[in-house]
């Protein structure tokens, strides 16, 4: 499918109800409210080309960019276009999905997550700190540096509560990551999740919910769990 073909498609597949619940979430225009389960469905028309992709991120219109970020293969992406999807990321479905998600199959994962930690733009630090949270769930262990793991779980200790909005959010999710995915760590994150307890989110006009690390860690436990990777983090 061509790329007037896919947004064709993208318009015919949105609707009024789904609009609604993204503008709640803080989208801005364009968009055409497509369900997530629909954008899945397209994957299979862009996947194989890889300047598609590129064209639906940079069209600006949400649908389309996590439609991309659905698709397009993370190896071959550059480091230049990363770092350009991650200043286009105005908002955090986006910056903490589509954005991260990508960069941390990427060849560039660890590189960009430590840069862009450090931004002082919020959804580019929230692209950072979930960036290294989805990199954590797909590689082995043996492959992480621990000690950097463990001086970014002072960090949140520290730091988590008077941070930005949505960086709040994104560390809360870090430490869950470290606790169900990094074994060795895993007891220190609970440390840690104990100590920050309830982080306060701004979450706007939702029903959505900042989930209490503590007791998610302790529901990976139970079942058995914990250091157990998964084969993709793009969802």
């Amino acid at each position: 499918m061509t790329f007037e073909e896919i947004m064709q498609k993208l318009e015919e597949l949105g609707s009024e109800q789904t609009k609604q619940i993204y503008n709640h979430h803080g989208v801005k225009a364009p968009y055409f409210g497509v369900k997530i389960g629909d954008l899945k469905k397209l994957v299979k028309y862009v996947k194989k080309d890889h300047e598609l992709a590129l064209k639906l991120y940079d069209s600006g219109n949400h649908d389309a960019m996590y439609l991309a970020g659905l698709s397009v293969n993370p190896k071959l992406i550059s480091k230049e276009t990363l770092r350009d999807w991650a200043q286009k990321a105005y908002w955090y479905m986006t910056a903490d999905y589509t954005v991260a998600q990508v960069a941390a199959e990427s060849d560039y994962a660890i590189e960009l997550a430590r840069e862009w930690m450090q931004s002082e733009e919020e959804m580019i630090a929230v692209c950072g700190f979930s960036t290294y949270s989805n990199y954590l769930s797909i590689t082995p262990d043996e492959k992480l540096d621990l000690s950097e793991i463990r001086a970014l779980l002072n960090q949140v200790k520290n730091n988590i509560h008077g941070e930005r909005n949505r960086v709040r959010y994104v560390m809360n999710g870090f430490v869950i990551s470290v606790g169900a995915y990094v074994t060795e760590l895993s007891e220190e994150a609970k440390e840690v999740a104990a100590y920050i307890g309830k982080v306060q989110v701004d979450v706007g006009n939702t029903a959505c919910k900042v989930p209490l690390a503590v007791e998610y860690i302790k529901k990976i436990e139970m079942k058995n769990r914990v250091g157990l990777k998964r084969k993709t983090c793009i969802c």
